[in-house]
């Protein structure tokens, strides 16, 4: 048995979770659709990037194996297996939704199931908004193959031509920008599918052709972008990348069911798809689309609408950003405090006539972006404004490219970083002009300065005006913008120079309480656990009697619970309406937990050798008791008792959905109807914060 699970199967088994809650009558139907089209939307992604890179290792005839032992054909023909069983258990749940969702008033119809009216409707509209837009491709020897872009959904017909009588192969591209469904007017909602409105109207767009034989199929390529060490100009670089990547390999290839062999080889050969992982879908192709019906005003079959709340800390300084951190540190979880706090004091920062210069990190910051324009003021306003813009961050490259000329058009003075790792710390740092001295305020995140997803995902933000954090943060941007460095770092540790060595003393020093009789323990929780070193290290201490409790979110290597090796660790993982994001560690240092002398870390890095090697990353450790009391005896303590919405992992690769029992606990819920410790403020100082306790859920 291998020590280790295979990463990708654990990531094909974190997407069916995301799959299950689209099961899970608890949801509103229309957020059961939702969790639908995001398991369709992960596993697109996944055979962009992950099998992409299998399927190159295996051209290449790179027999290097995994390590957990699989060569990179094993890997792809397991997961072609598991692949086709998640597509195959996502149509069925389409085929389940659909009906509900019908009896609810919201239907995918047929054009043929319309009243006559409404086909009356269609028709025209047709006419008027699509067919001007298609454009019917011929494929005969004066016609090559079209090309059809990644993600591309296309219809393939062969047809009788009446002027002639031979038969002709016809390829419509369905243009990108064009809704996949279309909304018929009425009270309810009514769509009809882009593909089954188009077959409707053949006589269209081919007036007196008679129909053979018909399919449709959707295109996915190698969606990863190579970085090249020697480029001249990596802005240069990566928009040319961006054009090719429109163009790389086919690495999957869907089909409708209807779709005859020989329409299926015309397109295979005309792709040159001959090494494309070919699936056949008997329902509905591009599950990821479903997300537009999920968009409708349909509140009665959505989560209640929630509104974060503003930190009162900040409220009682009478909106003063400066003058609450500077009082005392401040923890804001997201998204149960508004994001609009790191808006608000980037916003502040820039508009305040003290403040002199403000370093900020972007990974990701969405296409409407406050922390972008708030950059942007303060550069206008005279400000030292530096914008350190990963390029590389997957899939949101080129809208950091938009950002970056915008930001440098104002005058900020953008970064690129490093050509060979990315900079996915979180870091801001604002520095303020007060009486005779400098001081600087920083904000460290667990998430992207993303307004958008930090309404959905779980993150935190921590402010500080310690001297100590305010040197390491300098140190931080001048190894980004100038490679200097960083000497005697005093607070926060950071890969990849100092955060994989810290991470094993620390657990060593777990190891070490444990042989010495003490009480060693580990909690941690993170989107991903891969890195082998680490795992052995988590390995090791199990043996020494170290107690390990893990909340992995996606993808977990580590196999919990074997006799031997790991039989005092505990792996779950939290799937919920919010996606759980933070990254939070914490070390018994000789004390139960939780308890005020544990070390605790906040961090952006995942335990990914990725995170620890090839990325800028910075743990930061929370020292004020009252942010401390909140990350550990709050956060993480709801965490290891949530039951309504956690999977636990066995030592065979199994997820088992937990079962309440008599004593219901859901972590969300809790932080929905409950303030923070450390953002609540001294109006709420009389009022008691409901203790956790680890034996309240179960």
């Amino acid at each position: 048995m291998s020590r280790l699970f295979n990463r990708e199967l654990s990531w094909l088994a974190f997407n069916r979770r995301v799959l299950e809650e689209a099961a899970n009558p608890v949801h509103p139907l229309l957020e059961r659709l939702r969790f639908l089209s995001i398991s369709g939307t992960n596993l697109d992604e996944f055979f962009m990037v992950r099998v992409a890179g299998l399927k190159e290792q295996q051209l290449e005839g790179l027999e290097e194996s995994s390590k957990d032992g699989l060569t990179a054909g094993q890997q792809l023909a397991l997961i072609s297996k598991e692949a086709d069983r998640l597509v195959r258990d996502q149509q069925a749940m389409w085929a389940e939704l659909g009906p509900l969702l019908a009896a609810e008033g919201v239907g995918v119809l047929l054009p043929s199931e319309l009243a006559t009216d409404a086909r009356d409707w269609l028709r025209a509209f047709f006419a008027t908004h699509i067919l001007p837009v298609l454009t019917p491709l011929a494929i005969d020897p004066s016609h090559p193959f079209p090309f059809i872009p990644n993600g591309g959904f296309s219809l393939i017909f062969a047809m009788l031509d009446p002027a002639d009588g031979e038969l002709v192969n016809e390829v419509l591209m369905i243009p990108a920008s064009m809704p996949r469904f279309i909304r018929v007017p009425g009270e309810q909602a009514r769509f009809v599918a882009i593909d089954t409105a188009v077959a409707a109207h053949l006589d269209l767009m081919f007036p007196g052709f008679e129909l053979i034989a018909a399919g449709s199929f959707r295109v996915l390529r190698d969606s990863d972008i190579e970085i090249e060490e020697d480029a001249e100009d990596l802005v240069r670089h990566f928009r040319s990348a961006l054009k090719e990547r429109r163009r790389g390999r086919v690495i999957r290839l869907e089909f409708s069911a209807e779709t005859p062999e020989e329409l299926e080889l015309l397109v295979r050969e005309g792709l040159k798809a001959e090494h494309a992982i070919i699936a056949e879908s008997g329902g509905f192709i591009g599950i990821s689309d479903l997300a537009q019906l999920v968009d409708i005003e349909r509140p009665d079959h959505k989560f209640p609408p929630y509104q974060p709340r503003f930190p009162e800390r900040i409220r009682e300084h009478g909106g003063d950003c400066f003058a609450a951190i500077r009082a005392k540190d401040l923890v804001v979880h997201h998204p149960y405090e508004s994001f609009e706090v790191v808006v608000a004091f980037l916003r502040q920062a820039a508009s305040d006539p003290d403040v002199v210069a403000i370093k900020q990190t972007l990974y990701r910051a969405g296409k409407q972006s406050a922390i972008i324009d708030a950059l942007v003021a303060a550069a206008e306003a005279g400000k030292s404004v530096t914008a350190v813009v990963e390029l590389k961050a997957r899939f949101d490259e080129e809208q950091n490219l938009l950002w970056a000329s915008r930001l440098e058009r104002a005058g900020v003075q953008v970064v690129y970083g490093f050509v060979e790792w990315k900079t996915h710390a979180k870091v801001s740092m604002v520095v303020r002009r007060e009486g005779d001295i400098f001081r600087t305020y920083c904000h460290f995140g667990t998430g992207n300065y993303h307004p958008t997803t930090a309404k959905i995902y779980t993150d935190l933000s921590f402010f500080t005006a310690s001297r100590r954090a305010a040197r390491d943060a300098a140190k931080l941007f001048n190894y980004i913008s100038g490679y200097v460095p960083p000497r005697g770092l005093e607070l926060i540790t950071m890969s990849p120079l100092t955060l994989r060595p810290k991470l094993i003393v620390w657990i060593e020093s777990e190891i070490a309480s444990a042989k010495a009789g003490k009480p060693a323990a580990i909690w941690a929780k993170m989107n991903s656990l891969v890195d082998p070193r680490i795992i052995d290290k988590l390995y090791e201490a199990s043996e020494a009697g170290v107690s390990i409790d893990l909340v992995i979110r996606g993808v977990c290597c580590l196999r919990p619970g074997v006799a031997g090796l790991s039989e005092n660790i505990r792996v779950k993982s939290i799937v919920g309406r919010f996606l759980e994001h933070s990254r939070i560690w914490a070390f018994a240092n000789g004390a139960r937990l939780p308890h005020p002398k544990a070390r605790v870390y906040i961090s952006s890095a995942d335990w990914m050798p990725r995170n620890l090697d090839r990325r800028v990353e910075v743990a930061v450790p929370l020292e004020n008791p009252t942010v401390h009391a909140q990350v550990l005896q709050q956060i993480m303590v709801a965490n290891l008792i949530d039951n309504q919405q956690s999977w636990t992992l066995d030592g065979e690769g199994r997820y088992s959905r937990v079962q309440p029992g008599k004593k219901s606990f859901n972590l969300q819920t809790y932080f929905m109807t409950n303030q923070s410790m450390s953002g609540r403020g001294q109006a709420l100082a009389g009022k008691a914060v409901p203790k956790l306790r680890l034996d309240q859920g179960g």
